[in-house]
C-alpha cells in the first residue's frame, strides 16, 4: 500500500471517529423529552362536546384536533397507518435508514422517507421545521433517537396518531374519522384505517379529490397501497395486518361530504347549533375565553339527549313537510327540577339561520299571559276574580281599543276561563291592576333573559306579548311553573374537564343550580298551572292534548296577523316551547296549512314531540289547585257576543269551532273535594246568595254582586256561567250554607 493510500485511509478513520465523537456530544446535548417544548399549534387541542351518554355531539377551536388514548385507537386504523407508512415500526420504532439515506444522498431534498417516529417529532417538538435540510435532519435523528429510547412504541404512535395533519382541517385520527366518515375513530373499519393511512402521504389532495380525476385515483392507489401494506405484515406476524382473504373483501370506503367552506357537511346540522350555544355558556357561566376554548382542549359533557333532539327534528318534519325559507323553527325541552336543556332544534342550516330556536326572538302573544296570571296570583288575586271580558275595550294608556280574538265579547269571566279563553281584554286590565313593571319582574325571575326588557317601553300590552321571546326563554319560564315556583337556571352544560390537570371546573351559578332560585310561591305555581291545564282540556289549545292522557298544561300564543305562532307547556318532568316565526318579520305563511296559530300548528309539533319524550315515562300529576288569594269582581261594561263560536280568523289564539273542539258547555270552574269550593281567605264565599243580577241575556257571565249585602254573583243561565256562586240569575240564592252548590247558576 502506497504512502498516499495509507495517509488516506487515516484521514477517513479520523474522519469517521471524529464524526461519531460529534454525534455522540450532539446526543449528549440534545435536550430529553421532557425539556422540549412542542410546537404551538401541535399542544393545540380543540374542545370536545359530548351528548349526556358519551357520545360525541360537535368540536370546537382553533386547531380540530381531539387527543385519544390508544385504547380509542382500534387496530383497524393502527394497521392501516402502519402498512401505509411503516410495517416494521414496532420491530424498528426508531429512526428509518433507508429513508434517512435517501434524504441525505439527495442532499436532503428528497420527499419521504421518515419513519413514524421521526414524523412524530418532525410534527410535534419545536425547532424542527418542516424545511428540508441536512441540519433538520439531524436534529430530527438525535430527538427521533431520545424518543425510541424514551418512550414506549404504543406511546410514540399514540402521539403520532393524535398529531399529524389528514386534510380536511383534521389533526389526529379523532378528527379525521369525524370529518371524513361522521363518526369515532374507534368505530373505523377495516377499509375506513387504509384510507385514514393513505390521507398521511399527501393530506391537502386526498381531503376532496373530484370524482373521477387523477387525484381520485392516486388516492386510491394509495390506499391499496396501504391494504397490501397490511397483508405483508400479516404475513410477518399473523397477530398483525390482515389475511389475504380480508383484504380482498375490502371496498374503497364512501366518505362524507365536504363543502366549499372546508366543512364537513353531515347530515347531523344541529352540530352547528351546539357548538356555538356551548361556547357561551363556557363563556358566560365559566369564565373562559375564546381562545381557552380554542385551543386547551376541554372535555364538555352536555345534558341534550340525542334522541329527543332526533325527535324534535322529526316533529317539525312530520307536522310540516314544506316548510318555506325564511321561517324560523324553534324548539326547546328544559327539565324542570334541574333547569338542565334535554332538546332543541333550531332549523335545518346553521350556516344560514344562526340565530334559529335558542338565539331567534319573536313576540311571545298570548303565551306569555301565564306571567301576569302569576303576578296576580302573588298579589292576592285569586283565580275566581271576575274581569269584563267584552270586546273591543278602552284603556288608559293606550292608543287604541284592545279586541278579543275575533272580536269575540265573553261577558264576565274568571282567570280560569280568561285563561282558557286566552280573553285579551280581561288580561290587559289584570296587567294594569298588578301594574307592567311588576309582570317584568315576575317573567325575569321565572327565567325570561332579563336583557329583553331593559328598552323596551312597558305598558299594559304586556299582557298581549308585544315583547319578544325565545324559544329557550319560553321553555324556562314555564319550567318553573312545573317546578312548584323554584326557578333553576336552563343550562346545557354540565361538567367541564380541564385535561391537563384532570380537574372539574365549576360553573359560577353552581349554587343556584343546586338549590334553584324562588320566583314565586309554590302556590301561585298551582293554582297558575290548573288555569294552563284548562287550555289544554276545555281551551284554545286541545290539540296538545298527549295519545296517553297524561296532565298536562301549556299556552296558546300567536301575535298579531299571525306573524309568531307558540305553544309552551309542560307535563311534571319536561317544559317545551315550539315557536315558528318568520325572518324578515312578515306573517307565517305555510304551504298546506290554511291559517297558522299557536293552538293548531304549533301544538301539533309539541304534541308529536312530547308524546316521544314521554315515553316510558310515568304519568305524573300535578299539585291541587291552592285556590289563593281573594275573589274580585270587575263590572263588565258590554254585551257578550252570543255562540256559537266565530270561525277562527287571522288574530292570536282562535276558538276551536263546535264542529271540530267543541267547546264545553257549561264551562265550569271544578274543585277537587267540596271542601275547596269556598276557600278560607274568600270571605264572600261563608255569605248567602244575595240580590245578585241575573246572567247577561241567558248565555253569559255571571251576574253582579248584590248592592250592599254582599252576596256573590248570581249565576248565568246560559252557556258561560262557569264561576258563578248561587242559585238562578234573580235570587243569587243558595250559599255554602244552605247546603246547595256553589258552582254555576241553575
Amino acid at each position: 500500500m502506497s504512502k498516499a493510500w495509507k495517509s488516506l485511509l487515516v484521514a477517513g478513520a479520523l474522519c469517521f471517529v471524529a464524526g461519531v465523537a460529534a454525534l455522540a456530544i450532539a446526543y449528549t446535548l440534545t435536550p430529553d423529552l421532557d425539556d422540549l417544548d412542542p410546537q404551538g399549534e401541535a399542544a393545540f387541542s380543540a374542545t370536545s362536546i359530548t351528548y349526556a351518554d358519551g357520545s360525541e355531539a360537535a368540536t370546537t377551536g382553533k386547531i380540530n384536533r381531539i387527543k385519544v388514548s390508544r385504547d380509542k385507537i382500534p387496530d383497524t386504523v393502527v394497521n392501516g397507518v402502519l402498512g401505509a407508512e411503516q410495517r416494521d415500526f414496532y420491530e424498528q420504532p426508531g429512526i428509518s435508514i433507508n429513508g434517512t439515506l435517501r434524504a441525505v444522498l439527495s442532499g436532503g431534498q428528497a420527499g419521504g422517507g421518515s419513519g413514524i417516529t421521526q414524523q412524530m417529532a418532525r410534527n410535534y417538538y419545536d425547532g424542527l421545521s418542516q424545511e428540508r435540510s441536512y441540519i433538520r435532519k439531524v436534529k430530527e435523528i438525535l430527538i427521533s433517537l431520545k424518543v425510541s429510547r424514551q418512550m414506549s412504541p404504543d406511546d410514540i404512535l399514540t402521539q403520532y396518531l393524535n398529531t399529524i395533519y389528514f386534510g380536511r382541517n383534521a389533526y389526529g385520527v379523532q378528527a379525521a374519522a369525524q370529518a371524513y366518515f361522521g363518526k369515532d375513530v374507534e368505530d373505523l373499519d377495516a377499509a375506513e384505517g387504509a384510507f385514514i393511512g393513505a390521507l398521511i402521504q399527501q393530506p391537502g389532495n386526498f381531503s376532496n379529490p373530484p370524482a373521477g380525476s387523477k387525484m381520485e385515483k392516486v388516492l386510491q392507489s394509495r390506499w391499496q397501497y396501504a391494504v397490501n401494506g397490511e397483508v405483508d405484515m400479516h404475513d410477518d406476524n399473523p397477530s398483525r395486518g390482515l389475511s389475504q382473504s380480508e383484504a380482498d373483501a375490502l371496498k374503497f370506503p364512501k366518505t362524507i361530504p365536504w363543502d366549499e367552506d372546508g366543512q364537513a357537511a353531515t347530515a347531523d346540522p344541529t352540530r352547528g347549533y351546539i357548538r356555538r350555544a356551548v361556547v357561551d355558556e363556557l363563556k358566560d357561566r365559566y369564565g373562559l375565553t375564546d381562545q381557552q376554548i380554542a385551543t386547551k382542549g376541554y372535555k364538555v359533557t352536555t345534558s341534550l339527549d340525542k334522541d329527543l333532539i332526533d325527535a324534535a327534528g322529526s316533529a317539525f318534519k312530520e307536522t310540516l313537510p314544506n316548510i318555506p325559507d325564511r321561517t324560523n323553527l324553534g324548539l326547546a325541552a328544559v327539565e324542570p327540577k334541574t333547569g338542565e336543556i334535554k332538546a332543541f332544534h333550531g332549523g335545518d342550516d346553521p350556516v344560514n339561520d344562526p340565530d334559529n330556536s335558542l338565539y331567534q326572538r319573536a313576540q311571545a302573544g298570548s303565551a306569555f299571559k301565564p306571567y301576569v296570571l302569576a303576578t296576580a296570583l302573588e298579589q292576592g288575586i285569586g283565580l275566581k276574580s271576575t274581569f269584563d271580558g267584552n270586546s273591543p275595550k278602552d284603556f288608559p294608556g293606550l292608543s287604541a281599543p284592545v279586541r278579543n280574538d275575533s272580536n269575540r265579547s265573553w261577558g264576565t269571566v274568571d282567570l280560569v276561563k280568561a285563561t282558557a279563553k286566552s280573553v285579551n281584554t280581561a288580561y290587559v286590565q289584570l296587567a294594569i291592576d298588578t301594574t307592567p313593571q311588576s309582570v317584568v319582574e315576575t317573567a325575569k325571575a321565572a327565567g325570561i333573559a332579563k336583557d329583553q326588557f331593559d328598552t323596551a317601553e312597558l305598558g299594559p300590552n304586556i299582557a298581549l306579548g308585544t315583547y319578544q321571546v325565545t324559544a329557550l326563554d319560553q321553555a324556562a319560564g314555564y319550567a318553573t311553573f312545573a317546578n312548584g315556583g323554584v326557578h333553576v337556571p336552563q343550562h346545557m352544560v354540565t361538567e367541564v374537564t380541564d385535561p391537563a390537570s384532570g380537574e372539574k371546573l365549576e360553573p359560577n351559578d353552581q349554587s343556584e343550580l343546586d338549590s334553584g332560585k324562588r320566583a314565586f310561591s309554590a302556590d301561585v305555581a298551582a293554582d297558575a298551572t290548573y288555569a294552563m291545564r284548562q287550555v289544554v282540556e276545555n281551551g284554545g289549545g286541545s290539540k296538545a292534548a298527549l295519545p296517553d292522557g297524561r296532565p298536562v298544561a301549556g299556552k296558546t300564543g300567536t301575535s298579531n296577523d299571525a306573524k309568531s305562532a307558540w305553544f309552551v307547556g309542560y307535563t311534571p318532568q319536561l317544559a317545551v316551547s315550539v315557536g315558528l316565526s318568520r325572518t324578515d318579520g312578515q306573517q307565517l305563511v305555510i304551504p298546506s296549512v290554511s291559517d297558522v296559530y299557536g293552538g293548531t300548528t304549533s301544538a301539533r309539533i309539541w304534541r308529536a314531540f312530547m308524546a316521544k319524550a314521554m315515553e316510558g315515562e310515568p304519568v305524573k300529576n300535578f299539585p291541587a289547585p291552592a285556590w289563593t288569594g281573594t275573589t274580585q269582581h270587575n263590572q263588565p261594561t258590554a254585551t257578550p257576543t252570543p255562540e256559537p263560536s266565530p270561525t277562527p280568523s287571522t288574530r292570536p289564539d282562535p276558538t276551536p269551532t263546535p264542529s271540530t273542539e267543541p267547546d264545553p258547555s257549561p264551562d265550569p270552574l271544578p274543585s277537587p273535594d267540596p271542601d275547596q269550593d269556598c276557600p278560607p281567605t274568600d270571605p264572600l264565599c261563608f255569605i248567602g246568595g244575595g240580590s245578585g243580577g241575573g246572567g247577561h241575556d241567558g248565555h253569559g257571565g255571571p251576574g253582579r254582586p248584590g248592592d250592599g249585602d254582599g252576596g256573590i254573583p248570581g249565576g248565568g243561565d246560559g252557556n258561560d256561567g262557569d264561576t258563578s256562586a248561587g242559585g238562578g240569575g234573580t235570587g243569587g240564592g243558595g250559599g255554602i250554607l244552605d247546603g246547595l252548590s256553589l258552582r254555576k247558576g241553575n
